[in-house]
């Protein structure tokens, strides 16, 4: 690890909007997010394998009225998020250093409302760790209230081809589904949902820039026969 991922990684430590629970030990924030850390009532919103954070931190610009953690295995990355909002007085912006494979030990029951995933790797030769396979699905099941939305924006046909086949195979409630996010944007879509789709990570600057078409889909898991 280099020098300034080091100094990243040990500064990010002291922020009290990044959280860094131990394995195997009873997380006192679960259940208890809104009381104990955001010290309000409003939804709650996980940015899944968040990187550096971009979305929890564009959203939490646009949304004063709900709370976002962005999730991630990787702390230096999240470090830039984290300093952003700290820096910025972001009081509804937290972040959670852990695998998604144990996000139900740092969740409640209907503790959670809305999950992105915002360019997920699309594990080519592994499906079932991909973050809409159902392995993961009945994970964020445990966690997202009755009528909780998943949202995906990804670049990667792979992936969304699969998550397309997913939400018909299991009956999930498919909300929107576009192959081509930009290209199809309605011209008198409001302004808030234009800046929400238009909030770019690391990650989907680089596609772009590549040419790829960046895919948008959002469903309700609940429910599903």
């Amino acid at each position: 690890m280099g020098k300034d991922k080091l100094r990243r990684f040990a500064a990010v430590k002291e922020f009290d909007n990044f959280f860094e629970p131990a394995l195997k030990e009873d997380f006192p924030l679960k259940g208890n997010w809104k009381r104990d850390h955001f010290k309000n009532d409003n939804p709650i919103v996980l940015e899944l394998g968040c990187g550096k954070g971009e979305y929890s931190i564009g959203l939490g610009k646009h949304f004063k009225n709900k709370n976002f953690i962005g999730v991630d295995i990787k702390g230096a990355r999240m470090f830039i998020g984290a300093e952003e909002a700290v820096n910025n007085k972001m009081s509804n912006v937290a972040f959670l250093r852990t695998r998604i494979d144990f996000i139900t030990d740092y969740f409640d029951s209907g503790e959670v409302d809305e999950i992105w995933l915002t360019f997920s790797d699309p594990q080519p030769k592994k499906p079932r760790k991909r973050l809409s396979s159902p392995l993961f699905i009945e994970r964020y099941k445990k966690i997202l209230k009755p009528g909780g939305i998943v949202h995906m924006k990804t670049d990667s046909d792979l992936l969304f081809e699969y998550t397309e086949q997913q939400i018909e195979e299991e009956g999930y409630n498919c909300l929107e589904l576009t192959w081509d996010l930009y290209g199809e944007l309605p011209e008198n879509i409001d302004q808030v949902t234009r800046d929400i789709f238009h909030i770019k990570t690391h990650y989907e600057k680089l596609f772009t820039a590549q040419g790829a078409t960046i895919k948008y889909c959002k469903f309700k898991i609940h429910g599903a026969q």
